[in-house]
């Protein structure tokens, strides 16, 4: 990747050209999401604006929430990133978005080093390419303060590369980077289940790669570097009440009660919709049937992945000391010895049943049937396993072009081809209708909720009801100087995940209601207040009615 030169008596890093590329790949990826995330595209919501309050009481020192407020299983960790600029600056999404936009920068960079120790440099710069393009559905996990997707994946390939490391030899500090291992993993494990597959495999590979190392203080440094990466959830399991650990109360969301899909459904919504939408080949709206290719083509490439990495591990048992198996491991200092030569490939193994672990599990649950557009975010984590899947493909159209094959090698290369450019250029195509056409419904609704906010913050009423979407994101634009309490459609008490704003909105003395116009909660308010000579709203802004009754009207007490 780098090379020293000595230039007037100082040390420099010389670039090579894939390097070059690949940086230049990088840094458009990064400054087409910092433009999205100064503009607040995507879209916030009252999700985010939760991580966002939790960020404000902790730059306060109000609060120090392990968890989501409402839940027991979504680690904060993204809260206590965004934390101190919040103090800094205040309520503001471009600050409460920046720290997301630093872990996609150092997902590309990891991910490249990654896939530059395993395979070929150019092969490389492709994977960064693909990465730095992005629809609103990959933006919007990777921008957005939601949750855990975006520092767990960082979390995986330091961890992998830390197995590459002590595989090869090329670490000099093995029990601290052991450690650091063990931090990652219980980080990575608090802040968001959906990574236990890949956190599995890596620990596989790790006990592959040092397994009598572990047997004394690297093993005790492993334990204790999680035990201090996860200790907040322990903490907070510890103090739970019956029915509120983790594990509970993850398993009653997970099972919600009603029949199951069948399994052709579920792999159908998993694989055409889920895996497409997760690589940026499809609009946030769903999948055409032009872009639904590579869901089909997603199982076939992992067991090709699965065993191209099989035969590299075979051929590297039985090469000696000093002749490395070609292909297997790049970029490493450590003498060709067997266990170097075998590393890689056990890495590339790694990443394959990580992404086939994730895809089972997603399609095992209701959703992958029955919602797959809201729910393709669960396989965000696949992005992880690209250039393990893409592999197969870049090998096949390399033996083509070199003619290092047969006829029948050729034709298969000539398909391999052809498969990688409709990859690029579908996802470049959704890239930029996003970009040109697709910000603006987005740009006008936060312009709207914003109207909304300075409208209530200047003149009230400063304590409102309104439904779970409008709630969080109006006390956030706010600076809480608004509270919200939540209700559902029927006007019945809704998911309040921060129970403070409830009770104070409860205690007002006249409350008002913010309700989309013409929303199914604004016509039960409207024939609730038909007898009432104060029924009519008192404004309408940014598509919202603002009621403010001269009595309190709660229509659930």
């Amino acid at each position: 990747m780098s090379h020293p030169e000595q230039h007037r008596g100082r040390w420099r890093p010389r670039l090579d050209r894939p390097a070059l590329v690949a940086l230049l790949f990088g840094l458009v990826g990064v400054g087409y999401r910092l433009v999205l995330t100064l503009y607040t595209v995507p879209v916030s919501n009252s999700d985010e604006a939760t991580f966002g309050l939790a960020a404000l009481h902790i730059g306060q020192g109000r609060e120090h929430p392990v968890f989501l407020y409402g839940q027991h299983y979504m680690g904060m960790l993204e809260s206590y990133l965004a934390a101190p600029l919040l103090a800094v600056f205040g309520p503001s999404w471009p600050a409460l978005r920046l720290p997301m936009l630093a872990l996609y920068a150092v997902f590309l960079y990891l991910v490249y080093r990654l896939t530059r120790r395993l395979y070929p440099p150019w092969f490389a710069v492709l994977v960064v390419g693909l990465l730095a393009l992005g629809p609103e559905r990959v933006v919007r996990d990777q921008l957005t303060v939601v949750g855990g997707r975006p520092e767990v994946k960082p979390a995986v390939l330091l961890m992998l590369l830390i197995v590459v490391g002590l595989g090869a030899g090329s670490v000099r500090h093995r029990r601290l980077a052991v450690a650091l291992f063990g931090l990652l993993a219980g980080l990575a494990a608090w802040s968001d289940w959906l990574i236990l597959p890949y956190l599995a495999v890596a620990v596989l590979a790790l006990l592959w790669a040092v397994r009598r190392e572990l047997l004394g203080w690297s093993g005790l440094l492993l334990v204790a570097g999680f035990v201090v990466g996860i200790a907040p959830m322990i903490v907070d399991n510890l103090r739970a009440g019956p029915g509120e650990d983790s594990l509970t109360v993850f398993r009653e969301v997970s099972t919600k009660a009603g029949p199951l899909p069948p399994w052709s459904d579920r792999i159908r919504g998993g694989l055409l919709e889920g895996v497409p939408l997760a690589h940026g080949l499809c609009p946030v709206d769903g999948c055409g049937r032009w872009q639904q290719w590579f869901g089909l083509l997603y199982p076939a490439l992992l067991v090709a992945a699965a065993a191209l990495a099989l035969v590299a591990y075979r051929r590297a048992v039985g090469t000696t000391p000093r002749e490395p198996a070609a292909g297997t491991l790049r970029g490493d200092r450590a003498e060709g010895t067997p266990r170097a030569a075998r590393v890689g490939p056990v890495v590339q193994l790694a990443l394959v049943v990580g992404a086939a672990l994730t895809l089972l599990s997603y399609v095992r649950s209701p959703l992958a049937a029955t919602s797959p557009l809201d729910n393709a975010r669960y396989l965000s984590v696949l992005q992880l396993s690209l250039p393990a899947v893409l592999w197969p493909l870049w090998a096949a159209a390399v033996a083509g072009w070199r003619g290092t094959v047969g006829a029948l090698g050729r034709l298969t290369g000539a398909l391999a081809t052809a498969v990688l450019v409709a990859l690029a250029a579908t996802t470049l195509l959704v890239t930029v209708l996003f970009a040109v056409s697709g910000t603006a419904a987005s740009r006008t609704e936060e312009r709207q909720a914003r109207e909304l906010a300075a409208a209530l913050r200047a003149d009230g009423p400063h304590e409102v009801y309104g439904d779970y979407w409008t709630c969080n994101r109006l006390v956030f634009n706010t600076d809480e100087a608004v509270v919200c309490g939540v209700l559902d459609g029927d006007l019945s008490p809704g998911q309040n995940r921060y129970r403070p704003y409830w009770r104070q909105v409860g205690r007002a003395a006249r409350p008002g209601y913010v309700v989309e116009v013409d929303s199914p909660m604004d016509r039960r308010l409207r024939r609730l207040l038909a007898d009432r000579p104060d029924a009519a709203p008192v404004r309408e802004v940014g598509g919202y009615r603002v009621y403010h009754p001269d009595t309190p009207v709660r229509p659930w007490r």
